[in-house]
C-alpha cells in the first residue's frame, strides 16, 4: 500500500487549496479513506472521511469549508479546502485502514498565514 499526498503550500487566510492523495497497492473504492492533520504540539486529528459508498463526514471546524471526494479512475482522494484559517495550519495526511492495519501518506504541509 502506498499513499502519496500533495497539494499543500503556504497561503493567506481566506485562500483555497486542494490536497490530493494518490493511492496504490489496493483496490481503490473498496475502502473508506480519510484525511487527518497534525498541528505543531497537537495530536493528529481526523479531518474528513469518505466511505466506499461515498458518504462523507467532517469535523465541525471544517464543515462548510472542506469537501472530500474520490476518483476511482485515478485512484486518488481529494480534499478541497476553502476559506482557510490560521488554525488550519498543519501537516495533512491521507489514511486508509486495511485489515486492521493503518497506512499513512507522507504528509503535506499547509501553512495559513498573513
Amino acid at each position: 500500500v502506498q499513499l502519496q499526498a500533495s497539494g499543500g503550500g503556504s497561503v493567506q487566510p481566506g485562500d483555497s487549496l486542494t490536497l490530493s492523495c494518490s493511492a496504490s497497492g489496493f483496490t481503490f473504492g473498496n475502502y473508506d479513506m480519510s484525511w487527518f492533520r497534525q498541528a505543531p504540539g497537537k495530536r493528529r486529528e481526523l479531518v474528513a472521511a469518505i466511505t466506499r459508498g461515498g458518504t462523507t463526514n467532517y469535523i465541525d471546524s471544517v464543515k462548510g469549508r472542506s469537501t472530500i471526494s474520490g476518483d476511482s479512475a485515478k485512484s486518488t482522494v481529494y480534499q478541497q479546502m476553502n476559506s482557510l484559517k490560521s488554525e488550519d495550519t498543519a501537516v495533512y495526511y491521507c489514511n486508509i485502514v486495511l485489515d486492521g492495519k493503518w497506512f499513512w501518506g507522507q504528509g503535506t504541509q499547509v501553512t495559513v498565514s498573513s
